[in-house]
């Protein structure tokens, strides 16, 4: 480690009014008491989600709350019955349930377990593969003495072999060969550690954009000839990663994916298993980035095809690639997109999928998510939950029935079983009381769109009103802000009590938004974070409110709040930086204010590589001049997400520029910064300068 005897921190105070003893206004005190009771509203939902354990493929039991306590089911899906059972028996089928699951099994040409060990025995059981002084070796498999045979020869500790795969005729393996970076290292201090008096001190991996990554490159073995087959690598340098795909059916290739550094090109490469030539059979290109989380892939086990998913026509769709030809076909297409799949049946040639934006044309929240079947040889695609709502979905074993639990912020959940096929209804199970719940002044949150920037795009978000709303007054406005491009983030699904419904107790109206730059829209509608985070969407944000103020005059958005964590941090703290005419008050915990302080493998991915000019003009740090208005800093001096020093140095440039600003840096606590007590300074705080 590089680094010296002696360790300077340095450590700054920053004492606001607050911590120097002025009280909260006894209103807010009062409020807050009562924002504290918001976490029983769950104890208020009768029949909510059913979650199902299933102790076959027609059997399931599920447990649920009752207006007279918790009551438990065995429900027979082929008789259409749903039974009540003690808590005993219920207990005791789920422990017989759980003891009957059988391990799943690796495929074929792929890695097994014995691969973490550096060793793996062929397919065939003659010969065994592993790691020696760095280097691929193999040797008779079984008991005995045999030193065994040496294939590679040019391991190093700095640059060694590891992962051995055989092919299925067991001829042949294929390894990787990872060189090594030392890679950075952040410090955390504990001040105040419960088992000692002075500071702990604990160093953890943390590579930064720019920062130097390990390079892999892929072998190949010919076990019968005891020889290795060149292939060559030239193509596939500057890598963020490459990784092992698998052997096809008949050994005659294996794949690798290949992800270049700066997340612009991602390949799916096939290495001839006999002159190790390689070949592309799909290729990502994008001009801003490819979101290579969102790619994935099914190798049919005949090996006829491999599916794929693209986001090449702006859509994320299902795409079917020929491994002889690379003839690419697409299967599925529209202005919509395919989220996870969940399941392949190659015998009857469909997929079960998940997807979203279906019934986005006929005004349904586009971010809905709907269980799909889709032919694979057609593209045609079945809408297996038809129903205006988002919906959660769990199957039995062999995906021939689900339990669906659908629901929208504004409609509690109703959960039915329902045949894989075709979607029919087969029993209803129950649907959600929430009588009680309303009795206790719960404000059912309202889904509400409007125009975003361009005047064209519909930009979705959710309006949640305090307890005991009264539409006849008026309410200051809090956004609730995460603009993470990885994923969209307001809630779809009803939720009873969250932060959200806290801060609302309090007497805010609090909206969440998706604007533009977020994930599961279009291709384009997400590539406006590109280079751009700072953006965060508030050109579609402030519209919005706009639009739902002209609407709810109960909204005085004349002093917009903002908050958020994380990402959501840096982007609160944006809102005064960069939009300080609409935004007035923001609290930004454990901000990641500067893309080139934070974790690379999130921060490349959107703001590029190399480390450009952009990095500094997305910066909170270097824009801290421009605070206007009232800001909160929160952050734990753990925490291990984002670096502590990023809103260090942010506070740092505030001092440097006169700002006045307050600040909870937080002994002990790391990047959860999930408590009542910051929950009551956030609140606090927002209620304080909530007319400033």
């Amino acid at each position: 480690m590089k680094y010296g005897k002696y360790i300077l921190v340095p450590v700054l105070c920053f004492l606001s009014p607050f911590l120097l003893g002025a009280r909260q206004d006894s209103g807010f005190d009062t409020m807050f008491r009562q924002a504290e009771k918001v976490a029983d509203n769950n104890r208020l939902v009768c029949f909510g989600a059913v979650t199902p354990q299933w102790k076959d493929n027609g059997v399931f039991y599920y447990t649920t709350r009752t207006p007279d306590g918790n009551a438990s089911y065995e429900v027979d899906v082929t008789a259409g019955t749903k039974t009540p059972v003690t808590a005993e028996v219920m207990q005791e089928r789920l422990r017989s349930n759980s003891e009957g699951r059988q391990p799943q099994q690796p495929q074929a040409g792929m890695p097994a377990q014995g691969f973490r060990r550096g060793q793996t025995v062929s397919p065939d059981g003659k010969t065994e593969a592993f790691i020696r002084d760095h280097n691929v070796w193999i040797r008779p498999a079984g008991p005995g003495s045999n030193p065994g045979r040496q294939l590679s020869f040019d391991g190093t500790e700095g640059n060694a072999y590891s992962r051995p795969v055989w092919s299925p005729d067991s001829r042949r393996l294929a390894a990787l060969r990872t060189g090594s970076v030392e890679e950075r290292q952040v410090m955390l201090r504990e001040s105040h550690p419960e088992e000692q008096v002075q500071p702990i001190y604990r160093w953890i991996d943390y590579a930064k954009p720019g920062d130097e990554l390990p390079q892999t490159a892929v072998a190949l073995f010919d076990a019968v000839e005891g020889r290795q087959i060149p292939v060559d690598m030239t193509p596939y340098r500057n890598q963020y990663e490459l990784r092992f795909g698998r052997w096809s059916p008949d050994g005659s290739f294996f794949t690798f994916e290949y992800n270049q550094r700066g997340h612009q090109l991602y390949q799916l490469v096939a290495v001839d298993g006999t002159d190790g030539r390689t070949r592309t059979l799909a290729e990502e290109r994008s001009e801003t980035f490819v979101y290579y989380n969102t790619l994935w892939r099914h190798y049919y086990s005949d090996g006829s095809a491999i599916l794929w998913i693209s986001e090449r026509d702006d859509w994320r769709h299902l795409y079917r690639i020929e491994p002889g030809t690379g003839h690419i076909t697409q299967i599925t297409k529209g202005e919509w997109n395919i989220r996870e799949i969940e399941h392949i049946n190659e015998e009857e040639g469909f997929a079960l999928a998940y997807a979203n934006g279906l019934h986005a044309a006929e005004g349904e929240d586009p971010y809905n998510k709907h269980l799909i079947r889709i032919d694979l040889k057609t593209g045609t695609v079945r809408d297996l939950t038809p129903e205006n709502a988002h919906h959660e979905v769990s199957f039995n074993r062999d995906h021939s029935r689900m339990v669906d639990n659908y629901s929208r912020p504004d409609l509690p959940y109703t959960s039915v079983v329902r045949d894989a096929t075709d979607g029919r209804i087969l029993l209803v199970l129950q649907q959600a009381d929430i009588r009680q719940l309303l009795a206790a002044g719960f404000t059912m949150p309202e889904v509400f769109h409007a125009k975003g920037r361009d005047g064209k795009t519909d930009i979705w978000g959710t309006i949640h009103r305090p307890m005991h709303f009264n539409a006849r007054k008026t309410y200051p406005v809090v956004e609730y802000i995460y603009a993470g491009p990885h994923d969209a983030h307001v809630e779809k699904n009803f939720v009873a009590y969250s932060r959200v419904e806290k801060l609302a107790a309090c007497g805010f109206i609090v909206v969440c938004i998706d604007g533009m730059g977020t994930d599961h829209r279009s291709k384009t509608f997400q590539d406006v974070c590109w280079r751009n985070l700072k953006d965060a969407g508030f050109p579609d944000r402030i519209p919005w409110i706009k639009a739902a103020a002209a609407v709810h005059k109960e909204m005085d958005i004349s002093h917009v709040g903002i908050f958020g964590y994380s990402a959501g941090g840096q982007n609160a703290l944006s809102a005064l930086l960069f939009f300080p005419e609409f935004y007035k008050t923001a609290v930004a915990l454990c901000g990641c204010h500067d893309n080139r302080m934070d974790k690379m493998w999130w921060n490349e991915q959107w703001m590029g590589y190399p480390v450009g000019p952009w990095y500094g003009e997305n910066s909170n740090v270097d824009n801290a001049w421009r605070l206007e208005g009232n800001l909160l800093l929160i952050n734990g001096e753990m925490d291990d997400n984002v670096d502590p020093a990023s809103t260090l140095q942010v506070v740092s440039e505030l001092i440097k520029h006169n700002k006045y600003f307050e600040q909870l840096y937080l002994p002990g606590f790391s990047h959860n910064l999930g408590s009542n007590y910051i929950d009551r300074r956030v609140f606090e705080f927002l209620w304080r300068h909530r007319n400033d």
